[in-house]
């Protein structure tokens, strides 16, 4: 999955971004006060979105 799709699925869920890192980017839901870190690379396995996004507590992109 492309990194720009899984972040506009993060915010259509209503997550937003707490920080950024060195490598990575913190995500947050306000909602469930759940966080998140997203790798800055293009390319990000199906496996680790679905991961995020249950870590996020949103539904599976």
């Amino acid at each position: 999955m492309k990194r720009t799709a899984l972040l506009r699925h993060l915010r259509r869920h209503g997550c937003i971004l707490k920080r950024e890192g060195a490598k990575h980017s913190l995500w947050t839901n306000p909602q469930n006060g759940a966080t998140e870190t997203v790798p800055r690379h293009t390319e990000i396995p199906d496996n680790l979105a679905r991961k995020i996004c249950r870590g996020l507590g949103i539904p599976k992109p």
